[in-house]
């Protein structure tokens, strides 16, 4: 698993040319999966990496085309929700509270698997049915 704002200092590459800097993480909370990076290019043009299109290494994010960057943003933004955006959001299970968001851990199908809690004490909440982030829809049973 990895954390999904791990992947936001890492640079996306075609082969040895960056072509630019993962600069949030787009996440599908009912489906529980991420869509995609929106990437801030060398051009400073923010586009679309999907995860589908994506190899994540350790040091980097490689594609396999510039053309997997795709110019619609938009779309995407309006179907998911920006890690950025959740953070410091408070977290709940079955209307408990349970922290400030983190951050979430995502396996390597790009799922949910984790969410991170901070608080007085953090906690790895498995992502599921229950759980929900303010001014955000509660996650549904699937």
């Amino acid at each position: 698993m990895r954390s999904a704002g791990e992947l936001l200092a890492l640079p996306i590459r075609h082969g040895d040319i960056e072509l630019g800097r993962a600069v949030d993480v787009l996440l599908d909370l009912d489906a529980g999966r991420a869509l995609g990076l929106e990437v801030r290019c060398r051009d400073d043009a923010r586009r679309f990496l999907p995860f589908g299109a994506a190899r994540l290494g350790p040091d980097g994010t490689q594609v396999g085309s510039p053309l997997a960057l795709l110019d619609d943003l938009g779309f995407y933004r309006a179907r998911g929700t920006g890690l950025r955006e959740l953070r410091g959001t408070t977290v709940t299970q079955a209307g408990r509270p349970l922290g400030t968001f983190g951050d979430v851990l995502l396996t390597d199908a790009a799922a949910i698997a984790e969410v991170l809690v901070e608080g007085p004490r953090p906690v790895r909440v498995p992502y599921g049915p229950g759980l929900a982030f303010a001014g955000h829809r509660r996650v549904s049973a699937a």
